[in-house]
């Protein structure tokens, strides 16, 4: 054989051998190379719903910026509003309108109907807030608030009007008064006595709906007396 034949066969063996080497590495990054695809893939998607097909077919005509950027301007104009949000999240549409400090319950009311009066002027709740042809379509929220930094005022009032797709009819109601007031007063109280307990005179200490529990120095004393 020549020397020039050995040349020619060396070449075919290191080139079968690189070739040899190049699959072996490549079989080996694969797994590596589609793991940090999911996970950078993950990391991207974080933070946003994951819809699937929940609504596949459903939501049409869907509710665009521009109508969102409409409903926000009208609102606006209301007397008594200060600041208009409008969110769309997921199939819900939210206006959160946030009115006057002085403004009472009735104004409140009276802002959250006639914000609904503005979006339906500008989406027919008979095409986006009712279901039609087995079709799931939007939920509406209407949020009037005041006080928006000092809930713990006695003058905060929130009133929500709510219009489901398969509601007929949309609702209201002021979620910050309580429906059973003399109810809601003794929670508010049971958890006063609870998180502060006033200690009696025979050394109980009262911790809310009459409960009373001995105190560590009482129970130190009847030991002692015991021995």
């Amino acid at each position: 054989m020549s020397s020039k034949e050995k040349k020619v066969k060396k070449k075919k063996t290191v080139r079968k051998a690189d070739i040899i080497l190049i699959v072996g590495l490549i079989i080996i990054a694969l797994p590596f190379c589609v793991l940090g695809w999911f996970l950078i893939s993950a990391q991207l998607a974080s933070g946003k719903p994951n819809l699937g097909d929940r609504y596949a077919n459903d939501l049409d005509p869907s509710i665009t910026s521009s109508e969102q950027k409409d409903i926000e301007k009208d609102v606006k104009n209301i007397d008594g509003v200060e600041d208009v949000n409008v969110e769309l999240t997921t199939a819900t549409l939210r206006v959160y309108v946030d009115i006057s400090d002085s403004a009472v319950e009735t104004d409140a009311v009276s802002i959250a109907n006639q914000t609904y009066d503005k979006v339906v002027n500008v989406l027919s709740p008979s095409i986006y807030f009712s279901q039609h042809d087995n079709m799931k379509m939007y939920d509406l929220e209407i949020h009037v608030y005041n006080l928006d930094k000092d809930r713990e005022n006695e003058n905060f009032v929130y009133v929500i009007k709510l219009k489901n797709s398969n509601m007929d009819e949309s609702t209201i109601q002021t979620v910050s008064k309580a429906k059973d007031e003399a109810l809601a007063q003794q929670l508010r109280d049971d958890v006063e006595a609870k998180n502060n307990p006033q200690q009696d005179d025979e050394g109980d200490i009262t911790v809310g709906s009459g409960e009373t529990e001995d105190t560590p120095s009482e129970t130190n004393d009847d030991s002692q007396e015991e021995e």
